[in-house]
């Protein structure tokens, strides 16, 4: 294991941590009430658990905590940019940049001072991992970045006439068939995807729903398009 697969380790630990290991609602509590939120303590303490067994080295430890109280008081102070007149819609993206400056710190600076000897003799691949990655972030996380983007640009539609949550579903699998079709380098059923969404979903005259599902869609094609050159790069 070198830099670049403990940092990526690292990032995996920070996708399950704030995307999959916790509710929407118990996320909605820590940004409502800040550090009086008992669920803040429990998500910090699976953070430091996180850090470090996804470091696979016992010597991690004292970086996981730090990366763990980092984590623990960006979420708590997070009310407070929630409240602010001038970054409060911006909330979201400084939080998550803050937790990954913090999280790239701490592991350049073990490496530089500790080095990286995994205590676990996994043989890891750093292409592997990325895919993995690339999968991981075309699930939730993808579906609430898109979500705070609709948020920071103050786009809104109603849609009475759709199923809770079926863009949601439709999202992910659209971004998993796309990083899928990257990935194995066939581009133009990406373009056929496209092609089939548009003429099922844009097939009416609500313009401005029209645009706003527009809007979403290619953001979602976007990041897996992002996530598949990324990949293939490497």
């Amino acid at each position: 294991m070198d830099l670049k697969e403990l940092l990526l380790l690292q990032f995996i630990a920070h996708l399950c941590l704030d995307y999959f290991f916790q509710t929407n609602k118990l996320a909605k509590q820590k940004n409502t009430i800040g550090f009086k939120s008992s669920f803040l303590y429990w998500h910090g303490l699976a953070c430091f658990a996180l850090a470090w067994i996804f470091s696979l080295q016992l010597g991690f430890a004292l970086a996981a905590a730090i990366i763990a109280i980092t984590h623990f008081l960006t979420d708590g102070f997070k009310l407070n940019l929630i409240k602010s007149k001038y970054f409060g819609r911006y909330a979201f993206f400084i939080d998550q940049a803050i937790h990954l400056i913090f999280l790239t710190i701490v592991v350049v600076l073990f490496d530089k001072w500790h080095g990286i000897s995994p205590s676990i003799g996994v043989p890891i691949n750093f292409k592997y991992l990325l895919v993995i990655t690339g999968y991981l972030v075309c699930l939730k996380p993808a579906n609430i970045f898109i979500r705070e983007v609709f948020k920071v640009t103050q786009i809104q539609v109603s849609s009475d006439n759709e199923m809770p949550n079926a863009g949601k579903v439709i999202g992910v699998l659209e971004r998993i068939l796309t990083l899928t079709f990257i990935i194995v380098l066939q581009y133009s059923a990406v373009g056929f995807l496209i092609a089939a969404k548009s003429i099922l979903r844009y097939g009416n005259n609500e313009t401005l729903k029209t645009e706003y599902v527009l809007i979403g869609t290619m953001l979602s094609f976007g990041i897996a398009v992002i996530a598949g050159i990324i990949i293939n790069f490497f």
